[in-house]
Formats: C-alpha cells, sequence, structure tokens
C-alpha cells in the first residue's frame, strides 16, 4: 500500500491518521507491505518497530537529479536496514540522448554496489515521461529495472483507445518490469475510478498489461527470495477527482479505499493466473 495514498481517506472505517493507525487498518486490510519514504531519524525506531509488529515489507521512493543525489539517498537507505527496494523518479525531464543513458546507467551500477535494487518508474516530469525515449533507453540499457505505471503514457497521449502501434509499444516495456504502481487513467484524467465492478472500458487495457509484466516477471530467471511489488497507489486530491463547488478541491467524487481494496483483489488474481 502506497503511504501517499493514506492521505485524505474520507469515511474509512477503522482509520487513523497518526502512523501506527495508518500501519494497523494497512496490515488488517491484507496489505503485505507499505511503500512509503525514508523515515525521519527521529521516527526510524517507530517505523522499524511497526514494520516488525505488523510483519509488513518496506520500500520507499526516491527523487534524483544526478548520480550524488541517487547516492546520497542509497546511503540513507542502507542506513535504515530495512529497505527491499527503491522506486526511483528521476527528476530530469528534459534529459536526452547520452546524457540521459549516463545517468541512468550510473544509478543503476550506484543500486548494484549498494545492494538496494532501484526501479525507475515510468512517470510524467521525470526522464522517462517520453513512452518512445523510454524504449529508445531499453534499446541501449537492456538490463535497466522499471516500476510500470502506465496511467501517465495513458494520460500523456491521450490514449482514449489503444491502437495496435500503441500497444506494440507499451509492451515492449514490460519484460523489464521490476515492479508496478497500480492507477487507471481514460487518456483524459490520470486516475479514474474502475467501478465497483471494474466495468470501466480502460480496465482490460490495464489488467492486461499488468498480467503480461506479471508473465514477463515469473518466466525471468531470479534469485530465489525475489519479490514482485505491486503498489497499490491511488493519491489524494488532486491526483482524485474532486467535486467541491467551493474550491478547495478535496472533496472527492469517490470512495478511494474502496478502490484501493478493489485493485488489490484483482492484481492477486492476475498474479495467481500467471503462477498457476
Amino acid at each position: 500500500m502506497s503511504w501517499w495514498g493514506m492521505n485524505g481517506l474520507q469515511g474509512t472505517a477503522g482509520y487513523a491518521p497518526d502512523i501506527e493507525g495508518k500501519f494497523k487498518i494497512i496490515a488488517e486490510s491484507g496489505f503485505d507491505g507499505i511503500n512509503a519514504f525514508v523515515p525521519a531519524p527521529e521516527e526510524s525506531g517507530l517505523w522499524k518497530e511497526l514494520l516488525h509488529q505488523y510483519n509488513l515489507s518496506f520500500s520507499v521512493n526516491a527523487y534524483p537529479t544526478s548520480l550524488n543525489d541517487m547516492s546520497e539517498f542509497l546511503d540513507k537507505a542502507a542506513a535504515f536496514d530495512n529497505i527491499r527496494y527503491i522506486n526511483a523518479q528521476v527528476m530530469k525531464p528534459f534529459l536526452i540522448g547520452d546524457s540521459a543513458l549516463e545517468l541512468l546507467s550510473g544509478i543503476d551500477a550506484l543500486s548494484r554496489q549498494a545492494g538496494i535494487p532501484v526501479y525507475v518508474e515510468t512517470h510524467r516530469g521525470t526522464i522517462t515521461q517520453d513512452l518512445i525515449r523510454t524504449q529508445q533507453y531499453l534499446q541501449s540499457l537492456p538490463e535497466l529495472k522499471l516500476t510500470i505505471d502506465y496511467s501517465h503514457y495513458v494520460v500523456a497521449g491521450e490514449l482514449h483507445t489503444i491502437s495496435d502501434e500503441a500497444e506494440q509499444m507499451l509492451q515492449s516495456l514490460l519484460p523489464n518490469t521490476h515492479s508496478i504502481h497500480t492507477r487507471i487513467s481514460n487518456g483524459e484524467q490520470i486516475q479514474i475510478d474502475p467501478g465497483e465492478a471494474g466495468n470501466h472500458p480502460m480496465l482490460p487495457h490495464f489488467s492486461r498489461w499488468w498480467s503480461h509484466a506479471m508473465r514477463h516477471w515469473v518466466k525471468r530467471p531470479r534469485q530465489e527470495n525475489d519479490t514482485f511489488p505491486v503498489v497499490i497507489e491511488l493519491g489524494p486530491a488532486s491526483y482524485a477527482i474532486t467535486s467541491d463547488e467551493a474550491g478547495s478541491r478535496q472533496t472527492e467524487i469517490s470512495d478511494r479505499w474502496s478502490q484501493s481494496l478493489y485493485l488489490k483483489q484483482l492484481v492477486r488474481q492476475l498474479w495467481q493466473k500467471e503462477i498457476e
């Protein structure tokens, strides 16, 4: 479960805004881990205690703009000691060509040196914001590890329908998937409600991409203790669509927690089909 996604939940049974309250509802709702941030030094002890108490795995997000940023972040992650992997949004959206390849290759080298996996997320406003460029990166860096969040490419490309050309290009990244962030875009909004019955017309496309990413991972040579993290990441307003006439843009039009639970159930069903 995304720690960011725990912000601003409205009317959720059992929800408490304090740290332990969030841990409790995440664990009791059947999630296996938390994706968050490196805790501040004064909170590190509490986070380690709660992760152990609730038997939750832990991953964090990084926002490097340089190799020095990534190196310093890896040092912090190593010092915390409980971090399974790092999800990196590389905040250089206008870096292209060999310079982009050097940065991505350097991040991968630092990750291997530190012994902490780093997965580069497909995300707007980052080095991977362009689907075409990202595909080109993989031609030069075939071992680049990705976190797939295709909602960003669907909304950026206004992919109301998925053409054969778009499908082919989206499929080309999936062999490099090492993690997934679940969010569904309709090509106009970044995050929409899939419906209680999962009947939104874009859901079959996202389910197909998630399944194919899982299939590639299952067939890949790996270590015995490797895992395939799928983060349920539905963000609060203004990611969530709001209907606040007063202008504060905080009143969400749907139940984001129920959607999170639905997506958790869905990805487990997809996973089960791939490992059978």
